[in-house]
């Protein structure tokens, strides 16, 4: 791994995080998948050797639950929707290089070399830990057999994870309060014999490798805190029958002595295969391509395990996932692959979550746009890859509703990128049918064409899909700007020459845009290419391509995006809000089946392909990010500043209201804030708060207000500082 800007010469490996083999994928799921495709897209675009791999994650608690429902074993339940996943991707034109699954020959051989290679280097132990059990059904339970109470935050916990509150890793044992998914019994906790990898060990190691990390900033920042708080070893085995099988070695010392437990009863936890999938995924493409195409261990085997010269340090390794699994991807996950000689990664792009018209997606209630649904529409895939990957920055979480897709699409893609292209190459083909159909592009154009490639080499380089997107539409916009100012309809008979070259230019940026599209649009731009008439396919073509004049037999041009209208948004709306009253109606009623198992609610049973690597939805209380952007300069407008609160009391016929005297080191200002009936009054002097300073004076209750005290939520709270910052100082 290089470090230096894109392209380097070290292969690169772009992954997406796996779904889980458990359920149907709804456009949540998709943005993911979408991003990892549109960034393996633009790295090719560069130049840069790049694999574009994932697979399907097959092992776990929750495909052993629904495969026992449905009546079949797990493993041919989990088959038939990795198939189903490696249909409906390329129907997004997300086109991995290979798409295994974590249950094949590859990765299990992969998977127990690797524990094999932790075990000799010493990094592995064993220890007796609490693992809960049913009494009643006399079953032990794995992570997700058992929920109940975080031990950090008393939020409600899944299993292995605090879904609902700090979303730390559990271990087992840790959960408070267990209670079997399964059965709806009390749990409790008896001893067994595990495997531990000493994840502990690597605190330093870890530390200096989020200093270098690239990608999105929550990738980085999120793992530090677990880091400061202190490493806890990781169990890497679980009492299951359907998974990997612990590598065979020598027998635990339970097993000697005559105890419970013994390796060959266990089975390796889902997060230690599901990651080496990766590389598995990247070998099988290998096997299949040859090495001199692309040669698996010159990306992942580094160090002094390096197979070749030529790349000592192994390759440049992206994670692109959701950020409910960073942990897994920035602390365990490098700590496996340091301990073996294998590549860490270089970025982890961490996506934010999706909602549906400002709700969360629920699958039990069928409150999602499902990718065949989406598509059973008749809309076209592109359209929505440009909406998932240029709707906010990737970290950001993004609201999806009809009418938002609407919008982006009629003004952006129809309106900006689609007319620019459709007036320029109609207006070229009727007039002059070839190109070029001047000597050269102009300097002005020719200049910003050049800008254009500069935004998309600078976008890949800062893992910014958006500001991939917005270089392409910005150029649009130019042109649809340049063909109005210089309006060669008026030229063609009293100054051809002039006329000429103004619709040579815009071909040339529709050239350019029909390169650097690509990634975002694939199939649009390949239909652009051949309306250009432009050899080879676009899918080949590098950045530089986008510089060179266009040479085609222009064809006659097609509009490429299609404008979705208003009642077609309606009609839209009022499906899901039926299919969402039809769901809610049935969950007031429990099926014979939920009575007869005591199970929990569907969302906690089928777990859904919500558990899986790239859980992209968000709690129904989260209200989404607005499109409304403000630039730097007009945040900086915004006088934020550290006051302290010197006094507090109630105002006269407010039940609400409070009027504080708050110490704002420049001066101390009366605000009026509707604290009284969610806070202590008596406990608010001394404590520091953020104020808007240049917020508009206002009179309430005959008090004048100057300034506004931040808090956020219904509860109010209290937005502070965590260090010393001192009353007066700017929040920058």
């Amino acid at each position: 791994m290089s470090h230096d800007d894109f392209p380097t010469a070290d292969p690169a490996v772009v992954t997406c995080g796996l779904p889980y083999a458990n359920g149907d994928l709804h456009i949540g799921h998709l943005r993911t998948y979408v991003g990892g495709d549109v960034y393996s897209r633009a790295l090719e675009r560069l130049g840069q050797e790049t694999a574009f791999v994932s697979g399907s994650d097959m092992h776990g608690t929750p495909v052993a639950v629904n495969a026992d429902q449905a009546g079949v074993s797990p493993e041919t339940f989990a088959l038939d929707w990795h198939e189903q996943y490696a249909e409906t991707f390329p129907k997004f034109n997300v086109e991995f290089d290979n798409y295994g699954h974590t249950h094949d020959e590859t990765n299990t051989e992969l998977t127990q070399q690797l524990v094999r290679d932790l075990e000799a280097a010493g990094h592995v132990y064993e220890k007796e830990i609490m693992v809960a059990y049913d009494p009643v059904d006399d079953q032990y339970l794995p992570d997700r057999y058992v929920e109940g109470t975080c031990p950090y935050c008393g939020e409600h916990a899944r299993g292995d994870e605090c879904d609902e509150g700090c979303q730390r890793h559990l271990e087992p044992g840790e959960v408070e309060d267990p209670v079997s998914t399964v059965s709806g019994n009390p749990a409790e906790y008896r001893e067994r014999t595990h495997k531990f990898f000493a994840v502990s060990e690597f605190s330093a190691y870890l530390s200096d490798f989020l200093d270098r990390l690239e990608g999105t900033s929550n990738a980085r920042n999120q793992p530090r805190e677990w880091i400061e708080q202190g490493l806890q070893d990781w169990c890497i085995t679980r009492d299951l029958d359907w998974g990997i099988d612990y590598p065979d070695g020598e027998a635990t010392e339970s097993s000697r002595e005559g105890g419970e437990t013994a390796e060959a009863d266990l089975v390796l936890y889902v997060w230690v295969d599901a990651p080496i999938e990766y590389i598995s995924s990247t070998k099988q493409y290998t096997e299949r391509v040859g090495a001199e195409t692309f040669d698996w261990e010159a990306a992942w085997k580094a160090g002094a395990d390096g197979t070749t010269e030529e790349h000592p340090d192994g390759g440049e390794i992206v994670h692109v996932i959701g950020r409910d699994i960073i942990q897994h991807h920035t602390i365990f996950w490098p700590a496996m692959l340091t301990a073996t000689g294998h590549t860490e990664p270089r970025a982890v792009m961490a996506s934010g979550f999706v909602t549906l018209g400002g709700k969360g997606f629920s699958t039990s209630r069928d409150r999602a746009v499902w990718a065949d649904e989406y598509l059973d529409e008749g809309f076209h895939p592109d359209p929505l890859r440009y909406y998932l990957a240029t709707n906010g920055g990737f970290q950001q979480d993004v609201d999806f509703s009809w009418e938002k897709f609407r919008d982006r699409v009629n003004t952006e893609l129809v309106g900006t990128v689609g007319n620019f292209l459709y007036r320029s190459l109609l207006f070229a083909h009727r007039n002059y049918e070839d190109a070029p159909i001047a000597d050269a592009t102009g300097e002005e154009v020719a200049a910003r064409i050049d800008e254009a490639v500069a935004d998309v080499e600078a976008a890949v380089n800062d893992y910014s899909i958006r500001a991939l997107g917005d270089a392409v539409t910005d150029l649009a916009r130019f042109g649809n700007e340049y063909i109005q100012r210089n309006e060669p309809w008026k030229l063609v008979d009293e100054e051809p020459d002039e006329a000429a070259q103004v619709i040579h230019d815009c071909v040339a940026i529709a050239k350019a845009i029909a390169v650097l599209f690509e990634p975002i649009a694939p199939e649009k731009c390949e239909r652009l290419w051949d309306q250009l008439g432009e050899a080879g396919s676009v899918h080949d073509a590098t950045v530089d391509v986008a510089r060179e004049e266009p040479a085609g037999d222009l064809a006659e041009p097609t509009e490429l995006f299609e404008k979705v209208e208003d009642d077609r948004v309606e009609a839209l709306n009022e499906k899901l809000e039926s299919r969402v009253a039809a769901a809610e109606d049935d969950e007031e009623e429990p099926s014979d089946e939920d009575d007869e198992t005591g199970s929990a609610d569907a969302d906690d049973v089928t777990a859904d392909v919500d558990d899986d690597m790239n859980d992209d939805t968000v709690p129904d209380d989260i209200e989404p990010l607005s499109d409304d952007r403000i630039s730097f300069e007009e945040f900086q407008h915004l006088d934020l500043r550290v006051g302290r609160i010197e006094s507090a009391e109630g105002i006269e016929g407010a039940d609400d209201l409070l009027r504080l005297r708050v110490d704002l080191g420049a001066e101390t200002r009366t605000i009026v804030a509707g604290l009284k009936q969610l806070h202590d009054v008596a406990d608010l002097p001394d404590t520091k708060v953020i104020v808007l300073a240049n917020m508009e004076k206002a009179e309430l209750f005959g008090v004048e207000s100057n300034g506004m005290v931040l808090a956020a939520g219904e509860e109010a709270d209290l937005l502070t500082t965590y260090g010393d910052a001192g009353p007066g100082t700017t929040v920058k």
